[in-house]
């Protein structure tokens, strides 16, 4: 990668006399009318603009409306497509040159007195990914801290609450504000205890219920349309939900969880209650972490190969549309999803970055890797 400094690179944004230069965070960005250049500080942190991956620069604001016009794609004017964007990291010598690169992604929210919407987040994909030395200069390694540990995986065939709390403790911080408390009762129907005490671990832990598809607050939780079943978690876009049996004569004290698609009949996950919500933990935990790796039409020789430096959790599948199984290592989520013809296909998550570095030498194709 080559080393300009600042005259250089901001005259690669064209007319240096008409070029306006603001600020995107803590990220600079000239714009001009032959490009954009888009400097960041050398660094690794969640919520400064920096270079994410090999691949991807990610952009963190708000942004003036200048920024926004050029980098936000449903702003643009025909000739602003053109444009290229040059992509820079600010380390001490000078500015390491990046290549070029597209906008992937960009979020907006609503000003003050909802007049306009801001661009606070932009993600930015490198044209021609960067090699590990290079990724290594403009974003250095961290120590590698102190990561959740796999105490709680020995107690996953035994007592599972303390599996489950120990797991979820672990893995996230206690929030600020928690939301509300768990009922003694919940309406006309009472809840098992094991959903009782996953209530109690998310009233301080909220995204513990879940950031993909969710566990309903428990007032929240009815009976579906026929009244014989207690919904208790649904989908997302809610095209699934997951129900136990609802009986007066009270829940049982590991009841069969009950998946539901659509107006297809109910199918029964192969973990009652008790290993269900570890197994949702887990799938939510990776799903929603901060730093990820992505994988899709793995051979079972890959998976084998992805798997031999991680712990199995000793459950039947998740999820009886895709069966999906999980693999674990300190701070480290693994699900592989079983999509048939002996195909799979992998997303693990992690607390840190570091946490990936078991899978960072697998044979794999990586569609998105955060390590």
């Amino acid at each position: 990668m080559s080393l300009l400094n600042e005259a250089q690179a901001f005259a690669l944004s064209g007319d240096t006399s008409v070029a306006e230069s603001f600020t995107f965070g803590s990220a600079t960005i000239v714009i001009g009318d032959n490009g954009t250049v888009i400097i960041v500080e050398a660094g690794d942190a969640l919520d400064t603009s920096s270079v994410w991956n090999a691949e991807e620069v990610r952009l963190i604001g708000p942004a003036p409306t200048p920024v926004k016009r050029r980098l936000a794609p449903w702003t643009w004017a025909a000739d602003d497509t053109k444009l290229p964007l040059h992509l820079m990291a600010r380390v001490p010598e000078g500015l390491v040159c990046l290549g070029t690169g597209t906008v992937a992604q960009a979020q907006t929210t609503l000003s003050p007195g909802h007049v306009e919407r801001i661009l606070t987040h932009c993600t930015l994909r490198l044209d021609t990914p960067l090699r590990t030395s290079d990724l290594d200069r403009v974003r250095p390694p961290l120590p590698r801290p102190d990561l959740p540990s796999l105490e709680w995986l020995g107690h996953v065939n035994g007592d599972r609450a303390a599996a489950l709390e120990q797991f979820i403790t672990g893995w996230y911080r206690p929030a600020s504000e928690s939301p509300e408390p768990p009922p003694e009762r919940s309406h006309a129907f009472d809840l098992p205890d094991g959903l009782r005490r996953f209530y109690r671990l998310a009233q301080h832990r909220p995204r513990s219920l879940g950031v993909q598809n969710r566990i309903l607050p428990a007032s929240k939780c009815g009976t579906d349309y026929n009244g014989e079943m207690l919904v208790f978690g649904e989908e997302n876009q809610g095209g699934f939900f997951w129900s136990l049996l609802w009986t007066l004569e009270g829940p049982e004290t590991d009841p069969t969880v009950w998946f539901c698609e659509y107006d297809e009949p109910p199918i029964a996950e192969q973990e009652p209650l008790s290993g269900f919500l570890i197994q949702f933990s887990l799938f939510e935990a990776a799903m929603g972490a901060d730093y990820t790796a992505l994988s899709a039409l793995l051979t079972a020789q890959q998976v084998e190969l992805l798997t031999e430096r991680l712990h199995p959790v000793p459950l039947r599948p998740f999820w009886p549309s895709v069966p999906t199984r999980f693999h674990v290592a300190p701070g480290l989520v693994l699900h592989i999803t079983d999509e048939g013809d002996d195909s799979f296909s992998t997303w693990a998550g992690a607390t840190h970055r570091r946490a990936l570095d078991p899978l960072a030498d697998a044979a794999v194709e990586w569609t998105h890797f955060d390590g």
